[in-house]
């Protein structure tokens, strides 16, 4: 890794810190991003100069919220690595997915307080506002998107294609 490659991993790390993930998975997303191949987590902790324990955490944090995936080797045990072949839609829906929840989280007040101040009301429908106009239409164009580009939706569909990747792999190798 060149220098200029260290400082882009040094910076998405802060970059993830800022957005309430650790910085080492915000380090680790973009090694993964500069990576051809999958990576093993032994060769991530030594690149990242951490330990192996934490890039297996964040490695998981990173597969929950389907940005990366695991993959094997035939004769090898141990897990790779790789990003998601929609990892930046996936970025896009966990964002989504927040600014959804804040929106829910407000409807339970906005019903049981009906005597709200008009600033708390204003605040409310600004939020309802942006969920309706700009939430939506990026939710909208996220689909449009994976239809045009006829990516998977998903992690469901990521995992299925994956295990028919590894399947006809094994039988590859065991005829040759």
């Amino acid at each position: 890794m060149d220098a200029g490659q260290r400082d882009f991993v040094e910076r998405m790390g802060q970059n993830a810190e800022a957005d309430g993930m650790s910085p080492i998975a915000g380090r680790l997303f973009a090694l993964l991003l500069l990576s051809e191949e999958p990576r093993s987590l032994d060769g991530l902790a030594a690149d990242l100069e951490v330990s192996k324990a934490s890039v297996s955490t964040d490695a998981r944090r990173l597969l929950d919220r389907g940005i990366v995936v695991r993959v094997t080797r035939p004769g090898d045990r141990r897990d790779y690595y790789e990003l998601a072949p929609d990892f930046f839609a996936q970025v896009v829906r966990s964002r989504i997915a927040r600014w959804r929840r804040i929106h829910q989280l407000i409807d339970p007040l906005r019903n049981a307080r009906p005597r709200l101040s008009p600033i708390v009301r204003e605040r409310f429908a600004s939020i309802d506002e942006i969920d309706s106009f700009v939430v939506d239409r990026l939710d909208g164009a996220l689909a449009a998107w994976q239809q045009r580009s006829g990516r998977p939706a998903g992690k469901a569909d990521l995992a299925r294609r994956r295990g028919v990747a590894r399947r006809a792999s094994r039988s590859a190798s065991s005829r040759g």
